[in-house]
């Protein structure tokens, strides 16, 4: 029951968003601020397609490599990497390897919100210290997740796009 009921939220949510609609619950980018830091773009990859991090908001310095994402129900390959700033900002971007279906991807992260980035199923939810949760099914098999402290919560959007594939 709750599978298909997980299965018909995602074809609403992606029917209901198009290809191209941006996720109504991320944050937006306003004119003006921070600029792509000025270090090497990193890669991550499940396999051998990786992708390439092109934006991580300025003032931020590279933290430690992470292999794990405490929200998520399943334990699952996760290669992930994290930045901090000052007064405790800090972001955190990771693949999340082995998740095959839209329907599995749905069961994730108990009490996440549903939606879709991209015409992909993308869930949002927020952990202690207030972070900002947001991932989303790139492809079968590879999910990209992004978290913030609040104070880099507007940058959200503009690090989900800024991740991309080599070449």
């Amino acid at each position: 029951m709750r599978g298909r009921l997980a299965s018909a939220i995602i074809m609403l949510a992606v029917a209901g968003c198009g290809s191209g609609a941006p996720v109504t619950h991320t944050a937006h980018t306003t004119p003006g601020g921070a600029t792509a830091h000025e270090t090497p773009h990193p890669s991550l990859t499940c396999g051998d397609d990786p992708l390439t991090i092109t934006y991580v908001p300025s003032g931020l310095e590279p933290g430690p490599a992470f292999e794990r994402i405490k929200s998520l129900t399943r334990r699952l390959d996760v290669r992930g990497l994290s930045w901090r700033g000052s007064g405790g900002e800090q972001l955190l971007v990771a693949v999340v390897c082995g998740v095959r279906s839209a329907e599995t991807f749905a069961t994730l992260v108990t009490r996440s919100g549903l939606g879709a980035y991209q015409g992909m199923p993308a869930l949002r939810w927020r952990t202690r210290g207030d972070m900002r949760n947001f991932m989303w099914l790139q492809r079968p098999g590879v999910a990209l997740y992004v978290a913030t402290t609040p104070g880099l919560a507007d940058e959200v959007g503009e690090v989900a796009a800024g991740i991309v594939p080599d070449g």
